[in-house]
């Protein structure tokens, strides 16, 4: 809670880590209320899911008071800002719209097409794990109830089964010969009998397939679209590759299109050379204030 607290007050977008501790509380509540029959014990676990997303928030008010405090209250009354009168008074979000034409399309402009083309690696990539794991989410939200996944979820039961899941061997693995493949796969066998044996069919609430993924991706792949939504449609664009270079899912769908049978071998080699390009050339153009962010 304190790194993430933290993290709101070095950029205005650590603010959205609150959405996991809200996630969290949701989910222990839920369970909490119907399968444990403790109202109390929910309320109790809601009332602190709020107060550490408010903490992780604490950041980003101190900021906007400091900016009131100092140019509303303690300034010249006569020249007051115009977002001073406004009913939520946001100095960064005025600054962001007044001085750096931030807002809503604003970007939208024929001159900024090659900030445009130099952000769409990353957005490409941004979709494409958006919608490869709100597949992989409907898909397990049609073969389980979500009382049943969120009990499973709360006592650990869909962790465990994703671990033994052809998508966590995906994620895990390297590209390798055949006879490497053939152990993993197995591994992998072996690891799903154990769970099978160690656990109930009615315990076992999540069938291990290679669609598995656990309801605890949702708050990530939510988090990457508001990202990617705010990136392509108000911020400057060409500041997306830092942006979202902070979402896990990114790299997850990298992984996974590098080691998955189905997909190109090309789009594999594309993407790595892009982000070993990113990291080399980007550093050199960055630091020298040149567009690449």
């Amino acid at each position: 809670m304190i790194m993430l607290a933290l993290s709101g007050s070095a950029r205005s977008n650590g603010a959205l880590n609150a959405g996991y501790f809200c996630f969290q509380a949701l989910l222990h509540a839920y369970d909490a209320a119907f399968q444990k029959k403790r109202p109390m014990l929910a309320v109790q676990v809601l009332v602190t899911g709020f107060l550490r997303s408010v903490f992780v928030f604490i950041p980003f008010f101190a900021f906007q008071a400091y900016g009131y405090l100092n140019i509303c209250l303690h300034g010249n009354m006569e020249e007051l800002r115009p977002w001073c009168k406004s009913k939520v008074p946001l100095l960064y979000g005025f600054i962001q719209s007044h001085y750096w034409g931030v807002g809503f399309l604003r970007y939208f402009q024929v001159k900024q097409l090659p900030n445009f083309l130099l952000a769409s690696p990353v957005l490409s990539l941004a979709v494409y794990s958006i919608v490869h794991y709100t597949k992989m989410l409907r898909q397990l939200f049609e073969s389980n109830s979500i009382h049943e996944l969120i009990v499973a979820t709360v006592e650990g039961r869909s962790i465990e089964a994703y671990k033994s899941s052809d998508v966590d061997t995906v994620l895990k693995s390297k590209v390798s010969t055949n006879v490497t493949n053939k152990a993993q796969g197995i591994a992998v066998a072996k690891r799903r009998k154990s769970v099978a044996t160690e656990t109930d069919s009615n315990d076992q609430i999540i069938e291990v397939n290679k669609d598995v993924c656990p309801i605890v991706v949702l708050p990530f792949i939510l988090h990457l679209a508001f990202m990617t939504f705010t990136a392509f449609f108000v911020m400057h664009v060409q500041v997306s590759t830092r942006f979202l270079s902070a979402s896990p899912p990114i790299y997850w769908a990298a992984s996974h299109i590098l080691v998955s049978p189905s997909s190109s071998k090309r789009w594999g080699n594309i993407i790595c050379a892009y982000f070993i390009a990113y990291i080399l050339l980007g550093s050199l153009l960055f630091s020298n204030f040149y567009p690449f962010t």
